[in-house]
């Protein structure tokens, strides 16, 4: 199952306290950027990032993107703005 442009729309409006946050589709869904780096995707509308030290702290179940990928973490409070970008910048941080 593809992830619909609603869900990547809705998902995208919930990043915008982040400037910089930007997306490439890949077969049907989308990786996302900030800053020119990639801390996770839309995959069959569910929002992961991926698993790093700083993000643990959040607690959130791991979540299996599409066959044989690693694990990410499965971003779940999606109407807490303040959050997803708390989450957005530890992630980012382990990763540059």
């Amino acid at each position: 199952m593809a992830t619909t442009k609603e869900y990547k729309d809705f998902i995208l409006e919930q990043l915008n306290l982040l400037d910089n946050i930007t997306y490439k589709p890949m077969m049907g869904e989308y990786l996302l950027y900030y800053n020119g780096t990639l801390f996770g995707g839309i995959y069959d509308d569910r929002l992961l990032v991926k698993i790093v030290d700083s993000n643990k702290k959040y607690n959130m179940e791991e979540s299996i993107p599409y066959q044989g990928a690693k694990p990410m973490y499965l971003v779940t409070e999606l109407d807490n703005q303040e959050l997803l970008k708390d989450i957005v910048l530890d992630t980012y941080n382990d990763l540059k």
